[in-house]
């Protein structure tokens, strides 16, 4: 072959190898796309989708008070507040430890802090490292004794009466996006979701609700409320109403923003946070939900400073 017909096969073979290694790369499983629908995949396959996160997750103060010897109570409030008094039997642990601490319960697991926010953090955490049964103590340490109901009691109001940013008449339309990226060095389902629940051990993820009411168009808002209710309450202008959620229609919220969930209480929401956080969103709670919005209006789903138990507990 001579020379001339040696570069002229060159010149043609390799736009045809540049192709087809740019087709590989895309389709390449260890990509961030695809490590996203990896982790999905995963979840869906092993019971693990948000709506399993949402079933039988929260229970009351009387329940963990009549069945206390049936359940493993991790408190994670901060050791000072947990020494000042506890649950009789509580253990203390961390947001940050709950997951190697659980290893020592032999029930199934009952996270308290102070309002109940914090603790649903956790319980996603505990649930997708295999305590399916973690549950969260409704409304905290708060409901437990007044003693402890600070935080609820001081945290409830009437911020959206009356404000600009609240409506009783927008219509949301809802579109699709792209899911976020997950950059990892893993590529097994498993060993993502091990890595990602890490990211929900730095600490609460919440907003005030102050700061969304005046910046709403900053975030993308989902009310995590059935039509009726929000048909009722109002909203916050420029929220979604995506109810119920789940990995099949979790890419109606916006990767791109910061995204903030709102439910009655922010013990519901800071659920779907923590889910959000573990699969890449940009996420947030927003703090105490209606009940520091609407509070006097609302008629269900609310704290009252009658709700404590008055139930005994520890001190150490």
């Amino acid at each position: 072959m001579n020379k001339f017909m040696k570069f002229a096969l060159i010149f043609i073979l390799v736009p045809f190898v540049m192709v087809s290694c740019k087709d590989d790369n895309n389709d390449n499983p260890t990509d961030e796309g695809s490590k996203f629908e990896t982790l999905k995949t995963y979840l869906q396959d092993n019971n693990m989708d948000l709506t399993n996160m949402l079933d039988g997750w929260i229970t009351t103060a009387t329940d963990v008070h009549d069945n206390l010897g049936n359940y493993y109570v991790m408190d994670i409030r901060s050791e000072e507040d947990y020494n000042a008094g506890h649950i009789e039997g509580a253990v203390h642990s961390s947001l940050g430890t709950i997951v190697q601490d659980a290893a020592a319960a032999d029930n199934p697991i009952i996270v308290a802090c102070y309002t109940g926010q914090t603790a649903a953090h956790a319980v996603v955490a505990l649930r997708l490292s295999g305590y399916a049964d973690a549950k969260v103590l409704k409304f905290g340490m708060s409901s437990w004794h007044s003693d402890f109901a600070g935080p609820w009691n001081s945290n409830i109001g009437d911020v959206a009466d009356g404000h600009n940013n609240w409506s009783t008449t927008e219509t949301p339309s809802v579109e699709t996006y792209d899911y976020p990226s997950l950059t990892t060095d893993f590529t097994d389902g498993a060993a993502i979701l091990e890595e990602r629940i890490e990211v929900l051990t730095s600490g609460f993820n919440g907003v005030a609700n102050t700061e969304v009411l005046a910046n709403p168009d900053s975030y993308y808002i989902n009310n995590f409320w059935d039509q009726e209710t929000w048909d009722h309450y109002g909203h916050i202008v420029g929220a979604k109403r995506i109810y119920p959620l789940s990995l099949d229609n979790i890419n109606n919220y916006d990767a791109s923003k910061t995204v903030v969930t709102y439910c009655y209480t922010g013990q519901t929401s800071s659920m779907i946070t923590a889910y959000l956080k573990v699969l890449g969103y940009d996420a947030l709670s927003l703090k105490f939900g209606a009940n520091g919005m609407i509070h006097s209006t609302m008629e269900s789903h609310k704290w009252s400073p009658d709700a404590p138990a008055g139930f005994d507990y520890v001190t150490e």
